[in-house]
């Protein structure tokens, strides 16, 4: 399967960055409104130093969408999977599709894929039998796993640990579960990508496993155009935020924001394969 976009390669004009090296390391860039100009937003995170951005596919079209921006720009990369919110879309033709679409070199890892039964957009017994199916495909690909839990850690962490083990790796994106879940995730040789919900006031649980995480298993990210850090709640998220999310998370570990640019962005980099 091709993209609709051709590798134009957009040359951005060069900023020098005014902080250390970061990775976004799950934002969507193919949903608006960040589809609307993506070079903007791509130029805004490049001029505060952001030097990748993994833009997230949660479904077949959208998918595609996101490899032509990611073609068209060296510092963004892809994954592709469908959402739990899609899972009733996943059928052995669009799954097959999803493979081709996953062989793509910019291609970076498989997902957001998992549970949630939060919002049970897709009947649950279809998003197990869709998480079941993309976990052995990743696995089959040799690609890292992008995972989405939303009120459904026990039972997702249940179905990692039987599917395990992942020589590729993992992430569970926007970490939103307890001390044990993470520590679960930890044990399964995962990484936790802490989002700008660690800047909320309420948000102690978060900080507080932030604190403890192991300097080689943490990744930032935005979850553009969604969960947009202090100060910007109430509107859309983008990766140039990701700036003050970094700043956060080095308070509470209470490092410098040269150090946990420099270990997440090693962190992304090892995960994902990033050329940077």
């Amino acid at each position: 399967m091709t993209t609709s976009v051709k590798p134009d390669r957009d040359h951005l004009p060069f900023h020098e960055p005014t902080n250390p090296a970061l990775v976004d390391s799950h934002a969507h860039l193919e949903l608006e409104p960040l589809c609307d100009n993506p070079g903007s937003v791509v130029a805004r995170a490049a001029a505060v130093g952001v030097v990748a951005v993994v833009t997230v596919g949660i479904d077949l079209e959208d998918a595609q969408r996101a490899l032509g921006i990611a073609d068209r720009f060296e510092s963004v990369f892809a994954c592709v999977g469908f959402h739990p919110h899609n899972a009733k879309d996943c059928d052995s033709g669009t799954l097959e599709a999803m493979q081709r679409l996953a062989g793509h070199p910019k291609v970076k890892g498989y997902g957001e894929i998992g549970l949630d039964f939060f919002r049970n957009r897709s009947p649950r017994d279809r998003q197990l039998a869709a998480f079941v199916d993309q976990l052995s495909l990743a696995q089959a690909l040799g690609k890292p796993v992008v995972i989405h839990l939303r009120d459904a850690y026990d039972e997702g962490l249940r179905m990692l640990e039987r599917a395990a083990p992942f020589p590729a790796g993992g992430v569970i994106h926007c970490f939103s579960g307890d001390r044990d879940d993470a520590q679960r995730a930890l044990d399964l040789g995962f990484h936790i990508s802490i989002p700008g919900t660690v800047t909320y006031k309420k948000n102690d649980l978060l900080r507080g496993i932030v604190r403890t995480l192991p300097d080689d298993r943490i990744l930032l990210e935005t979850d553009a155009p969604f969960l947009p850090p202090e100060p910007f709640r109430g509107k859309d998220n983008e990766p140039a935020y990701i700036v003050h999310t970094a700043r956060k998370v080095a308070e509470v570990r209470q490092v410098s924001l040269e150090r946990i640019a420099q270990i997440t962005t090693t962190n992304a980099k090892k995960l994902f394969g990033l050329p940077i």
